[in-house]
């Protein structure tokens, strides 16, 4: 069966007002009726900047990388996509086709 697979990279430390940015890609996609989204923290990564994103001293973490997946129907999908490049501007977001087994 083909799906579409939307995924978006951001720092933990991203944040809408006082709400963490990935809590509300979540509920947005939730809202839009994505069929499921899962926020995976990163350990450690970096991007266009080229600033190094880990985990320090102690465990304090000195904004570490958050993966959020999304897997659904392309016509599912297509739609939101214009409202999470608003929300992401800093972020990557890649969608890639699948197939789910």
């Amino acid at each position: 069966m083909k799906k579409m697979q939307l995924t978006i990279y951001l720092n933990e430390a991203d944040r809408i007002g006082d709400i963490p940015l990935h809590e509300d890609v979540v509920r947005r996609l939730l809202q839009f009726d994505i069929a499921g989204a899962t926020v995976t923290p990163g350990l450690m990564g970096y991007g266009k900047h080229g600033k190094v994103h880990r985990k320090r001293l102690f465990g304090v973490a000195d904004d570490r990388p958050v993966v959020i997946t999304a897997v659904d129907d392309e016509a599912r999908i297509r739609p939101i996509l214009t409202e999470l490049k608003a929300l992401v501007p800093e972020g990557l977001i890649t969608l890639q086709e699948l197939e789910v087994v």
